[in-house]
């Protein structure tokens, strides 16, 4: 079983790399590549992760999504419904 300060030790490497702009993968990958265990490795990683599901902000509202189709002259282009939706109300 490995130290607690040797499985911080990764965990800082972790997200000291991430805020660097390196992918989990990648960074899973070197470490595993400098020797250490499969299951360190892992369960730093899921401990980095678990720990920035907690910062992560909460959304109370849904964004809303909207979309336009804009010309050359940055002009909105109305497209119309065929008068058969328009008539179904589709």
């Amino acid at each position: 079983m490995e130290k607690p300060s040797y499985l911080k030790n990764v965990i800082n490497y972790i997200k000291k790399n991430l805020k660097k702009g390196y992918t989990m993968e990648s960074l899973k990958w070197a470490l595993l590549r400098q020797g250490y265990s499969r299951v360190l490795v892992e369960r730093a990683a899921a401990e980095v992760i678990k720990e920035q599901a907690l910062e992560a902000p909460i959304l109370k509202d849904k964004p809303i999504i909207k979309h336009e189709i804009i010309n050359e002259h940055n002009e909105p282009i109305i497209i119309k419904k065929p008068w058969w939706r328009r008539l179904f109300r589709l």
